[in-house]
C-alpha cells in the first residue's frame, strides 16, 4: 500500500510539472515563444562542431532569420567562411554569420558596436585535475542556442528602433569558438576592414538560466562596469552582478586582444553543462526575455553614449603622494587574485591568457623576462604599473598593458586593516624553437 501511495505521489508530481510547463508555454509572450522556437532549431542540429554541416546549417538559419527581421546581412556564406588547421593537420572550414544595422548619426554611424554569440556547441567549464583547477572544453550548455536566440531577438529590437541608434550595430554569430575563438579572431583581424572603429563588444554566452543568477564580466574595464552601475539605478527587468573572475573563455577575448572594451553577459554554469547534446529544456524563457531587455538597454547606452576607453586612466597617484605602501612580504594577509594568494595564479589565469607576443619581437627573435612592479590599492585596484627591469620596448609595453588591465584583487591587510601593497613579478616572453 505504501508503495502504491509513493507511486501515485510521483505520478502526481510529474503531472504537475508537465502541466506547469504546458501553461507556461501557453501564456508566454510572443518574444519568449520565438526564442523557444529558435533554441529548438539550434538544438535539433546536435553538436554543431567547427566545420560540421550542422554548424553551417546554424549559420545559414541565422542569416535567414536576420533577413526575415529586415536586418542587412553583410556577407554570403562563401565570404564568411574561413579555414583553420585541426590537430590532425587537415583544414577545417568554419563559418561566421554577420548582420548590420546602420546608425543615423552622420559622424558616429561610421563607428560600431558588436553584439556576438558563438555558433558551435562547445563550451568550457572549470574542473579540478590533479589537484589543480583548470578550464576544459565540453559540448553542451544548450549549445548556446539560448545566446543565439537572444541575439536574434536583440537584432529585431535594435532594427525596429534603429532611428534611435547613433552608432551602427553589428550582429555576429561566430563559428569555431571552441577552437581558440577562431571565428571572432577572423572577424576582428581579417574579414572586417574597420576593426579600428569598433568602439565596444557585447558577448552572449550561456544565458537563459536566470533563476541561478545573471552576471556581467567586464575584465575590470571601469567604463563598461560603470554602465552596469548606472543601469542599476534605473528600472530594469533584471540586474546583473559584476564578477571579476572570467566565467569561461569565449569570443570577447578576441576583442580584448585588439584592445576593444568588451562585456560578457551570462547566467553561468549548470550541472548539465557537460552533456553530449543540447538541452533546450533547461532554458527559462521568461528569464531569457528579461535578460534580453536588459542587454538591449545596455546596447543602447553603448550605441549612443561616449566611447568607452579600453584602459581608462583612473586617478592614478604618483608614488611620492601615494601614502603608505606596504611591501608584499610585509603584509599579514597577502593580496589574493581569484581567491588565491599565489602570484603565479595571476600570471597563469590572467597575464599569460591575454598576453600577445609583439610581432616585431617575434620577427627579430626578442625574448626574455620583464620585471613589472605595481600597487594593489585598499580597494583591490591595480595601479601605478611600471617596468623595473625591461627587455625591449615592445615586450615592456605589452607586459605593462596586460597587468594594468587586471581584474580587481582582494586587498592586502596589516593588523586587520586593508592597505596598499606593492608587488613585483616577472612576465616571461619565450619563443619556441622550430623543429
Amino acid at each position: 500500500m505504501k508503495r502504491l501511495f509513493i507511486s501515485l505521489a510521483l505520478a502526481a508530481a510529474a503531472l504537475t510539472a508537465s502541466a506547469q510547463e504546458y501553461y507556461r508555454e501557453l501564456y508566454e509572450s510572443e518574444t519568449a515563444a520565438a526564442m523557444r522556437a529558435d533554441v529548438a532549431y539550434f538544438s535539433s542540429l546536435g553538436g554543431r562542431a567547427a566545420g560540421s554541416e550542422d554548424e553551417k546549417a546554424a549559420a545559414d538559419y541565422f542569416r535567414e532569420q536576420l533577413r526575415k527581421a529586415g536586418v542587412d546581412v553583410l556577407d554570403s556564406p562563401d565570404d564568411s567562411s574561413f579555414g583553420l588547421k585541426s590537430a590532425a593537420g587537415d583544414t577545417i572550414t568554419s563559418h561566421n554569420a554577420i548582420g548590420f544595422i546602420e546608425g543615423y548619426d552622420r559622424e558616429l554611424r561610421g563607428h560600431y558596436i558588436v553584439i556576438g554569440a558563438r555558433l558551435d556547441n562547445l563550451g568550457a567549464r572549470k574542473t579540478v585535475v590533479n589537484g589543480k583547477e583548470e578550464i576544459r572544453v565540453y559540448p553542451g550548455a544548450n549549445g548556446n542556442g539560448s545566446g543565439l536566440a537572444l541575439l536574434l531577438n536583440l537584432a529585431k529590437m535594435l532594427n525596429t528602433n534603429k532611428v534611435l541608434l547613433k552608432r551602427s550595430v553589428i550582429i555576429a554569430a561566430f563559428g569555431a569558438s571552441g577552437l581558440q575563438n577562431a571565428g571572432s579572431w577572423y572577424f576582428v583581424n581579417r574579414s572586417f576592414g574597420e576593426s579600428g572603429k569598433i568602439d565596444a563588444m557585447i558577448n552572449l554566452d550561456m544565458l537563459g538560466t536566470g533563476s541561478n543568477g545573471f552576471y556581467a564580466y567586464c575584465a575590470s574595464n571601469s567604463d563598461m562596469e560603470q554602465i552596469v552601475n548606472n543601469l542599476a539605478a534605473t528600472l530594469q527587468p533584471v540586474h546583473p552582478r559584476i564578477v571579476s573572475a572570467e566565467p569561461c573563455p569565449s569570443d570577447h577575448r578576441s576583442f580584448y586582444a585588439a584592445e576593444i572594451p568588451s562585456v560578457m553577459f551570462t547566467s553561468g554554469m549548470y550541472p548539465e553543462y557537460n552533456s553530449e547534446k543540447d538541452l533546450p529544456g533547461i532554458v527559462e524563457y521568461d528569464y531569457l526575455e528579461r535578460e534580453g531587455e536588459y542587454i538591449y538597454n545596455y546596447a543602447m547606452v553603448l550605441a549612443n553614449g561616449p566611447k568607452p576607453e579600453f584602459r581608462p586612466k583612473d586617478a592614478v597617484v604618483d608614488r611620492p603622494d601615494a601614502g603608505e605602501v606596504v611591501a608584499w612580504n610585509d603584509c599579514d594577509v597577502k593580496p589574493s587574485f581569484m581567491n588565491n594568494y599565489d602570484p603565479n595564479v595571476f600570471l597563469n589565469r590572467w597575464v599569460y591568457v591575454y598576453l600577445k607576443y609583439p610581432q616585431y619581437a617575434i620577427d627579430n627573435g626578442i625574448q626574455g623576462r620583464v620585471l613589472v612592479d605595481f600597487i594593489i590599492t585598499e580597494k583591490g585596484k591595480v595601479t601605478d604599473v611600471r617596468v623595473l627591469r625591461g627587455v625591449h620596448p615592445s615586450l615592456d609595453a605589452e607586459a605593462v598593458k596586460v597587468v594594468e588591465a587586471s581584474p580587481d584583487w582582494k586587498p592586502a591587510r596589516v593588523r586587520g586593516k586593508k592597505v596598499k601593497c606593492e608587488m613585483s613579478l616577472y612576465v616571461e616572453f619565450r619563443l619556441e624553437k622550430r623543429k
